[in-house]
């Protein structure tokens, strides 16, 4: 069944309750009578509300509301946020510069507003010491519980243990502030066109501007 309403000699009831093109009642009307405003007015007669008794019709630019509408959901989808869980993998010996950098990525991704899931990967006779794997994911946690929590525990699955992590930040803020930041940098570059960044900040920004990412990134240690 098709969702596009109908329109113009589409409509078939003897009356209709027209509605006017700046949105006024103008009441209950022939149908005749209501397409003849429509020619009239150079508009469309659109059944707005098939169900209603008589059925509700507005005299509008049809094209121009198809586009419109085109254009209202198109910027939905574009500002519309999806859950992405990232996947960080460590050892339970990992070093202390590892470490670091591992959780500069697990850093990166909440401020993104996406999930990370943590895996702690245990071979030989580490699978024999799972509190290592345990503290590590706790320390982890701390150290980043100004931008994410615990969303689900530390537990075993097989050889690995699992901890996934929930950003504070919603990813549609996340993108918001992406997009502000982005603006911010655009208009400061065209107010100061002659200054130039470091490679430093160039990188900063890239990184602050990265917001879009696959649905499911490993980085492993």
């Amino acid at each position: 069944m098709s969702a596009e309403p109908r329109i113009n000699d589409r409509i078939r009831v003897p009356e209709v309750r027209l509605v006017g093109p700046s949105g006024e009642q103008v009441g209950i009307v022939p149908l005749a009578k209501a397409l003849e405003l429509a020619q009239e007015y150079d508009l469309d007669l659109v059944e707005v509300a098939a169900n209603a008794r008589p059925p509700v019709c507005k005299l509008m630019d049809y094209g121009k509301f198809k586009y419109e509408s085109a254009m209202k959901a198109r910027e939905a989808r574009k500002n519309q946020a999806h859950t992405v869980i990232k996947e960080m993998k460590l050892r339970p010996k990992i070093d202390p510069h590892d470490y670091d950098t591992k959780k500069g990525h697990v850093v990166r991704f909440l401020k993104q507003g996406d999930k990370v899931k943590i895996t702690i990967m245990f071979r030989g006779r580490e699978q024999s010491r799972p509190e290592l794997g345990y503290r590590l994911l706790q320390r982890l946690a701390e150290d980043v519980q100004d931008l994410g929590f615990v969303e689900s525990n530390p537990k075993q699955d097989g050889r690995n243990m699992i901890m996934v992590l929930g950003p504070h930040k919603k990813k549609t803020e996340a993108m918001a502030e992406a997009r502000q930041a982005q603006e911010a940098r655009k208009a400061d570059a065209k107010a100061n066109p002659g200054r130039s960044q470091n490679p430093a900040e160039h990188e900063a920004e890239a990184e602050s501007a990265e917001v879009e990412v696959p649905a499911e990134e490993h980085v492993e240690a």
